[in-house]
Formats: C-alpha cells, structure tokens, sequence
C-alpha cells in the first residue's frame, strides 16, 4: 500500500479493486461528492465510521483498516470551514467537542410510519445540494413526532458520513431557545471555536451556511416553536438534510416537504404494544389488545404508556387495564407510566394559548356529535365569529383540534376531547356553562326550524313564525338547508331533547313540526321516530290533543318507514286517530287511518288495509279544503299500491289513473311544484300497475317520468326505488346492459340508504347475472314497503 496520505490511499484502493467512484459510494453507503473529496484531499479526515464503511466497501483486512483509519486521523483536526463573515485575520477554528448534539437513543421498538420513512429515505437519496431539503414533521401532541423524527435520523445516518446533528428548540417553553443561542451550539459542534463566533444572529447564520456548504450533514430540529425560530437554522448549499419537529405547523415555512404523521391503525397499535409487552400476552388476550388501542385513541403516546404499564407489571391482564381506560372521566388518570402522561403532553400545548382560544377550547367540548362549526363554537365561547374562527384555526395549527378535509368544521380527538372537558370543569363556573350550552342550543334550534322550513312546499296556517338567528348566513335555498341540517344534525338533535328538559314545550312541537317537511328526504334516519316522540310528549304536557294527533300521526310514518316496527306504527296510528277525532280535526283522522292501513300491509294484514284505505278515501272524499284533497290523493295512490300487491292490477290501474287526472287538474291554492311531486308518485305506481300486467314497454315512460322527477328534485329516497323498478322493466325488456347499470346503481343508493329493497335489487341483479330463468313479473311483488310513502310536507304523497 502506498506510505501517501489519506486520499493516495483511497485512491489506489479503489483503482487497485478496479472500482468506480460511483460503485464504491454506492456500496459504502456515501454519496459520489464525498467521495470525490476525499480523494481530491478536499476531505482529509473524515470520520471513523465513513472509514470504515469505506474499508467494508473495498473488503480491507485489519491491518489494512488500521493503516486507513490512521490516515485518516493525521487529516485531523480539520479546520472550519472558511465563513464570509470571519474577519481576514482571525485564525481558523478547530473542531469542538460534539457528543453534545449526538443523537438521542433510537427506540428498538418503534413502529410502523413506513411511508413516511420512505418519503425520507426517497430525499436522502436523490438529494439536491443546490437546494438542500427540509422535512416539517408536525402535528397533535402524543403523535410520535421525535420519536419518528430521530428513528428517521438513525436509519438515514450512513447517508451522512459528516455527521448528524440533533438540538432540542424547547419550543413549549416558557421561552423557547433563541436562534441565535441554537446557532452557537451548532457551530461549536460543527468545529467552530468560541473565539470565532460571530456575535449577531445573522452572522452566525451565514456562517452555518457557509459551514454546512461542502459537509453532508443531517440536522435534527426537535421541538420547534415557530418559523422565526428555524428559519436562521436552514443550510442555504450543500448535500445536508434537516428535519424538523413542531406542534405548529410551521405553515409559512417555505419548500418543505411534509412526511404525513397520522394515528396508528389498530393493527399498528397492537403491533406495538406486542413489541413491548411480548407476543404470548396479546395472542391470550387478542380482542383485549384491540380494545386497548382503541381505548387509547390509536394516539402512539398512549399505546406506548399503556404498553410500558403492562410491560411494568407482567401479571396484569389486558382485559383489567381496558376496563379502567374505559371510564372516561378516569383515563387520562389511568394513560400515565413514570414521567410519561398523556394529560402533561396535552397541558404543554394548552398553556402556550392565549386566552380566548383557551377558552374556545375548553367550550367546544360541550359540542354534540363528531364535530362541530366554528358558529357553535363562537356561540359556546361567546365569542364573534371571526374572532372563534381564528382561533379555531390556531387550535389545529397547534395540533389541538382536527380540521374537517372540506367544511369549515373541526373535531377533536377523543383524548383531547376528554382533556378539554377536564379543562372545561376546572376552570369555568358552572353558570357559565349552563349560559354557553342554552346559548348554542336556542340559537340551533332556531336556525334548525327555519333551515327545515325551506323544504316547506305547503305552509301551515297555525305555524308559529321562525326568522333565522342570523340572517346573513343563513341558507339561502334547500341544498344549503340540507347541507346545514345534514352537518348539524346530532347538534339540533341534542338542542331539541335539552329544550323539552327545559320546558320548552312549544319550541319543541314548533321545530318538530318544520323538520316534517325535511324528514320525507331522509327517511333513512332512524332519529325522526326520537324527534316525533319528544313533539308528541310536548303536546301532551300542554294539553294540545290535536297537536298531539299531528306528531302520533308523523311518529306512526317513522316507526314504518324509519325503524320498520309495523307493530308499533299501527298502534300508534289508533293513538293518532282518537286523539284527532277528540280534537275534531277530520284530516288527521284521514291519515290516522291511513297510516293504521299501511302498518296493516306491512304485517301481512292487506285486506284488512285495503278496507282502512278504503274508509280513509271515503271519509277525506267529504272534507273541503287541499289539505283534505293532497291526503286524499296519497290514500288513493296507496290503496292501488296494495290492490296491485294482490293481484288486482286492473283495479290498481283505474285508481291510479284517477289519483293521475287529479293531479292533471292542478288543486286550487296549492303550488305546481307540490302538485308535481303527486304526479310523480303516481307515474311510479302507474308504472308498476302495467308492469304487473306484464306491459313491459307501455311501464317504462311512467317510471323514467317519476326517476326523472325525483332525480332533479334531489331526493334519493324517492328516486333509488323508482330506479329500481325501472330496471325491473328493462331486465324483463332483455336489453340487459342497460338493466345491469340501472340495477347495480339502484342497489349501491338503497344500501347507503339502508332501505329495505336493497335485497330486492341485490336479488334482481343476481337473476339478470344468472340469466338463467324468465322473470315473472305476476308472481313477484312490487312493494314499495322500502320507498317514501309521504311527502316533503304535511300531504303525504304515497
């Protein structure tokens, strides 16, 4: 071997293994720059384990090792490197103990986070020394983010044989480290000698850059505050790579790539809390161990905790340890081992908040459902809503609350949530809690009255007026109304239970009655039977028999056609009819004994339904009025429904062709647009009259007239069913593409809409799939049971 120094050496190594720079870098795990370096004798000590890297590389022996290795050693100590801001006659630093800033101890537990390591490992390798990367790792505390951020420098450190750097911010303190006192410490571990450092921030910053030009260098940022902070800390040139921690989101932050840190799925938290506490205890207690990182929110500081607790006590079962994490008002008690506590991680980011968001916080924990806006939230801080909104979004850029992807809402994770709540009985006066959840909730139900108004196509004299909280954002047509109804919905549910609570008796019966108009859109929602029962107990404590027959009558349709209780319906309908007939209101007895009909029908009583039916039509023929002739209308449509169902087509067919001239005919005093809506559901049984005649071609324009209708005004459950029996034609027509397409998008709405006749469409795609049989249409109900038998009014339409 050559007596030359250290790059003669690697130079006649790497000739004499008849290797290329490239071969040689690529196998020691250096980039081709370095390399070069070194053998240009630009890099004339590097270090010992780039050495030895090197030495496995060219498959040295021992003695040729040590002769490298001492090579290398007389390059030391390498001078720093030149600065523009060291004056001409200041001496060149020499290097400064390091181990300060080494590492901290990689987790030989750590799990998962795959994608984003090979994020990581994807910028370590194609990395750009004109613009040297930046990685932010940010969000919620408990995610994981050091441990990531340093499991990440372990993994990538061969990539940078000059070194890897880590510095703690202290970004939740008090007072976080000045950049200018990181700059130093930095500087010094990068060889700079005290003597040599400049004094302002900015100085020290261009030194760094200039430091860090020609080094290939990994820097660990940990604990962020803010940008101010990081920004001097960023290399300008060079083939380094920083990554940063924070639980900001360091959003002004420019070109920085963003490794995605979300919760552990179940299976990665079992996954842990296996590789703490050994396989044989999770395989003992599986369903134990998946519970638990339920329990734990998927939070990795919180699996980790409730890992280390077993792991402390290794005769302890799983299944005790669930069962205390699953009382809420205990398990941020119960989620702490030693000095790691999942509440401690939640109180460093609470206390850096000023006050209002504090306050917003604490507050929005009282929001109902899985979410809530920042309307709720300004109204349960009280606080402006420019004011709630901007603090809504601080809140998530410091990880405290999850925005929702395309509405302005947010969320909390469930042990936040319960933090908050913790915060919330701390430190608010209970008056003012009351105060903050009767403000948010009389507000709700207003907008919530008047939002389900829209849909209101037939306005009821004896309605109490509703203006909107606020008007200026209030929806302005039915798709915003449905849009607010539909995203608040668990927040004015829980407004209407507390107001019965209170009292609040016509409010009740008030917003009860305008979410009928809405309710015939979402039949699919099993809480209208909760919302009638409340209205019907509120008519009750007031007296009001009619009122009371009303919402017997709507709570008689949800049993139905919400929970699909037949038997409760019927009874309830009879509870409707005396108390209409007592009251003396002839048109809720019309629909007490329809509603009584169609629980008949769906208990396999059709005769005996037929006859109510027939009773109903008789007694609402002799009402004046359009409300009389709208429920006579629907009753005539259901009583041909279920006369088709026996086998009477032909009569089903005159009825519905009567109920047909009517609607033609127009109701005076009632809306085109309602009127519509009746012929439409009309045009559907039409359809399905002919259908059951085995009018294949004849029953095809009434059912894409009804589809057509219902299709533009956006009412699903009312045009899946339709479609439905419009792909019953099309399969018995043989023009089965079509059929299949029809069916198959049929079938996807119904079970999204949970409706009954998802089984129908499931087994009529399966015979069209099988062609192996000819369907007949005689022997094969067409029961609506599953579709809207009312309107989006007080008539219903079927």
């Amino acid at each position: 071997m050559s007596n030359g120094g250290f790059a003669e050496r690697l130079y006649a190594l790497r000739t004499g293994a008849k290797l290329s720079q490239e071969e040689l870098a690529r196998a020691a795990g250096v980039s081709v720059r370095a390399l070069s370096d070194m053998e240009r004798g630009r890099s004339r000590g590097p270090q010992r384990r780039t050495v030895q890297a090197l030495a496995a590389a060219l498959g040295l022996d021992a003695t040729e090792l040590r002769e490298l290795e001492r090579a290398a050693e007389s390059g030391r100590p390498r001078p720093a490197a030149r600065s523009v801001n060291r004056p001409e006659n200041q001496p060149a630093a020499r290097p400064a103990p390091r181990h300060n800033l080494e590492l901290p101890r990689d987790l030989g537990d750590f799990t998962a986070r795959g994608a984003a390591l090979h994020r990581l490992r994807a910028l370590a390798e194609d990395l750009d020394p004109g613009h040297p990367p930046v990685a932010v790792v940010c969000g919620q505390p408990g995610l994981g983010k050091t441990a990531f951020a340093i499991h990440a420098a372990h993994c990538l450190a061969q990539r940078f044989p000059d070194g890897q750097y880590a510095i703690d911010l202290r970004g939740m303190d008090l007072q976080p480290t000045p950049p200018r006192d990181a700059l130093a410490r930095l500087l010094r571990a990068l060889g700079v000698a005290d003597g040599a450092l400049p004094t302002t921030t900015d100085d020290r910053s261009g030194m760094l850059r200039s430091v860090l030009r020609d080094r290939r260098v990994l820097l660990l940022l940990d604990n962020a505050a803010d940008e101010a902070q990081v920004r001097p800390l960023l290399p300008g040139h060079g083939p380094s790579l920083t990554l940063v921690t924070s639980r900001n989101t360091l959003a002004g932050l420019e070109s920085v790539h963003r490794p995605e840190l979300a919760l552990l799925r179940r299976e990665e938290a079992v996954e842990l809390l296996t590789r703490v506490i050994g396989p044989e205890r999770i395989q003992r207690e599986s369903q134990a161990a998946r519970d638990l990182a339920d329990l734990c929110g998927r939070l990795p500081l919180a699996v980790r905790i409730a890992a280390q607790r077993l792991a402390s006590r290794p005769h302890e079962h799983l299944g005790k340890l669930v069962t205390q994490l699953a009382e809420d008002t205990t398990r941020l008690d119960t989620l702490q081992a030693g000095s790691l506590q999942v509440r401690a991680a939640f109180s460093l980011s609470y206390r850096q908040l000023p006050p209002p968001a504090r306050t917003l916080f604490r507050r929005a924990s009282l929001a109902a459902g899985p979410d809530f806006s920042c309307q709720s939230a300004a109204l349960l801080a009280d606080l402006p809503l420019r004011q709630a909104t901007g603090c809504a979004q601080d809140l998530a850029d410091a990880g405290l609350l999850q925005p929702h992807p395309t509405a302005d809402r947010y969320r909390f994770h469930d042990l936040l949530r319960l933090f908050a709540a913790e915060r919330l009985a701390e430190e608010d006066e209970p008056a003012h809690i009351t105060a903050a959840e009767n403000r948010v909730n009389l507000w709700t139900l207003h907008r919530a009255t008047a939002a389900a108004r829209l849909f209101d196509t037939e306005p009821h004299p004896d309605a109490t007026p509703t203006c909107d909280p606020d008007p200026a954002t209030a929806p302005a047509d039915q798709e915003q109304a449905r849009i607010w109804l539909e995203a608040e919905r668990a927040q004015w549910l829980t407004a209407l239970d507390r107001a019965q609570g209170r009292g609040l008796h016509q409010q009740v019966i008030d917003t009860a009655e305008a979410m009928h108009w809405f309710s015939d859109r979402t039949p699919h929602w099993e809480l209208w039977a909760q919302v009638f029962q409340w209205a019907v107990n509120s008519a009750r404590t007031l007296g009001s028999r009619r009122d009371e027959a009303v919402h017997l009558n709507y709570l008689a349709w949800a049993y139905s056609m919400c929970l699909y209780d037949h038997a409760s319906a019927l009874a309830t309908a009879q509870d409707a009819l005396g108390a209409a007939r007592e009251s003396g209101d002839q048109l809720q007895v019309g629909w007490a004994l329809g509603y009584a009909a169609g629980a008949l029908h769906r208990l396999g009583r059709t005769e005996e339904s037929i006859t109510r039916l027939q009773e109903a039509a008789h007694h609402l023929n002799h009402q004046t009025g359009a409300p009389s002739r709208l429920a006579e209308l629907t009753v005539l449509n259901t009583l041909g429904q279920h006369m088709r169902q026996v086998g009477r087509a032909r009569e089903a067919l005159t009825i519905h062709r009567r109920s047909e001239a009517i609607c033609r005919a127009g109701v005076p005093g009632k809306p085109p647009e309602l009127i519509g809506l009746y012929l439409a559901v009309t045009r559907q049984h039409i359809g399905n009259d002919l259908a059951a005649l085995h009018r294949w071609n004849d029953a095809e324009d009434p059912l894409r007239y009804a589809l057509t209708h219902f299709e533009a005004a956006r009412m699903p459950a009312w045009s899946e069913p339709a479609r439905l029996d419009l792909g019953i034609v099309l399969h018995r027509l043989t023009r089965h593409h079509e059929a299949h397409t029809t069916l198959t998008t049929a079938h996807d709405a119904l079970v999204r809409l949970n409706n009954p006749r998802q089984v129908e469409a499931a087994n009529e795609l399966h015979e069209l799939n099988a062609l192996n049989e000819v369907f007949d249409i005689a022997g094969r109900s067409t029961d609506s049971d599953g579709s809207v038998t009312r309107p989006p009014n007080r008539s219903r339409l079927r």
